[in-house]
């Protein structure tokens, strides 16, 4: 008799077992009764995870760069407005305070630091360790730019396409579908741009998840366990994405100077240099050539004369 209640018992610690995971995090470790789940996010540091929400972007990029380090695998329209800038500076290991949030000034473990918003996205020039960053500046506008395969049905409405996009991002993200402000499409280039916006001031919606939970759904592999892709579906047919480029727009501007911009500015400067120097040219030796041709027909006209 023993001997089967410590069988069912065994079975049932398997079962148990079987079941606790995190379905936001497939890199989580999850054990115990009741589940709990952890995220090795550094050398003997475990963070205990919340699985029922995505779990923070700066907790996500210190997973990423642990991972990294330890050669595990981390696979997993246009400016919307003038001030709107793109992440150029890629993942880096960042500073996190306790409940995820990034903190303003991030130098990466280095004696060059800058300023970042609440996406974690660096705003500033880079500086040295006595760079001020008075405050974690809000983002509260996204911009994605989303480009998808090739479609059997290429008359797709606008929408539908908006509903569709709406829908996935509320049943892949959990995430307010009413945020989706507004979307442009282009059939011909399969180009959708999204528009995901909450009231300035809002600090209660982390823009920052869904957007990088969605950047690595299309780019390389999701996060989430059950390792599906963002695929909206409009009517019947699913739209799996190939391309984004998330923009970002901040409570206030960012305040790069034109240092960042130089080496940029002067070859485009050289290049439209060499262009007009190189058209000036090409008139030149035409009109040279005509002249000559003109100047060697006279003589000959002359004669025959």
């Amino acid at each position: 008799m023993k001997l089967w209640i410590a069988l069912l018992l065994a079975a049932f610690a398997v079962g148990a077992s079987a079941q606790c995971s995190c379905d936001t995090m497939k890199w989580a470790i999850c054990d115990g009764t009741p589940c709990t789940c952890t995220l090795w996010v550094d050398s003997g540091v475990k963070l205990p995870l919340d699985c029922s929400k995505m779990i923070p972007k700066c907790f996500l990029m210190k997973a990423e760069m642990y991972r990294a380090r330890k050669g595990l695998s981390t696979r997993t329209g246009g400016k919307p407005a003038e001030t709107a800038f793109v992440d150029n500076d890629g993942i880096y290991d960042p500073e996190c305070e306790a409940d995820g949030k990034f903190k303003a000034k991030q130098c990466n473990g280095t004696e060059e630091c800058w300023c970042v918003n609440s996406a974690g996205v660096r705003r500033t020039d880079k500086g040295d360790k006595s760079l001020k960053c008075e405050k974690l500046v809000e983002t509260y506008w996204v911009r994605l730019e989303l480009k998808h395969k090739e479609v059997a049905n290429k008359n797709i409405n606008k929408d539908d396409l908006k509903t569709a996009i709406a829908d996935a991002i509320n049943q892949r993200y959990k995430f307010d579908k009413a945020l989706v402000k507004d979307i442009e499409y282009d059939g011909d280039a399969r180009m959708i741009v999204v528009d995901v916006q909450k009231p300035k001031g809002d600090r209660s919606i982390d823009l920052s998840r869904m957007a990088y939970y969605m950047e690595k759904d299309v780019k390389v592999l999701p996060l989430f366990r059950d390792e599906k892709k963002f695929e909206p579906e409009v009517k019947g047919q699913k739209l799996e994405m190939e391309n984004i480029i998330v923009y970002y727009v901040d409570e206030e501007p960012p305040t790069f100077t034109m240092k960042r911009l130089t080496g940029g500015i002067i070859a485009v400067i050289v290049v439209v240099v060499l262009a007009v120097v190189a058209g000036l040219l090409i008139v030149f030796f035409a009109r040279r050539r005509e002249q000559q041709r003109y100047a060697k027909a006279e003589p000959r006209e002359m004669e025959a004369m």
